[in-house]
């Protein structure tokens, strides 16, 4: 495994999420565009480290379905995940048990365009991480 590559993923998640959630708090009407995240998240969004492997198996396909590939596995990360705190802690860091289109409290369907487009954004990340050499 590439620890370099976790963190990078971790830092890159974390910041993707102060985004979304202070661009969330605008949106409900707080001009401070008060955003956060949690510690939690940062080794989950390591975890797309292990989707490189399959990266690199369908980065010839449309966009469409790459995208689709990566919606439907950061849904079921952010599911399992989400699921395992609950066991472990007995609570997780997000609730989406109020929202319409939640499963469980542990995703929201309406989310999907977003997680198309983070994975595709991590697509990115990994070509240019390939590209990099990284002293150690």
């Amino acid at each position: 495994m590439n620890m370099v590559h976790f963190v990078i993923y971790g830092i890159v998640g974390w910041c993707l999420e102060i985004i979304w959630t202070g661009a969330g708090s605008l949106v409900n009407g707080d001009m401070c565009l008060t955003a956060k995240t949690y510690l939690w998240m940062f080794p989950i969004y390591g975890l797309a480290l292990l989707f490189e492997p399959l990266h690199d198996v369908i980065r010839g396909w449309p966009v469409w379905g790459r995208g689709t590939v990566w919606m439907l596995l950061y849904f079921a990360v952010e599911y399992l995940t989400g699921w395992i705190l609950n066991v472990v802690i007995g609570t997780i860091p997000w609730d989406y048990s109020r929202d319409v289109f939640n499963i469980h409290g542990l995703i929201r369907l309406d989310y999907a365009p977003a997680w198309f487009v983070v994975g595709l954004l991590f697509e990115k990340i990994h070509d240019w991480l390939d590209q990099i050499r990284i002293v150690k």
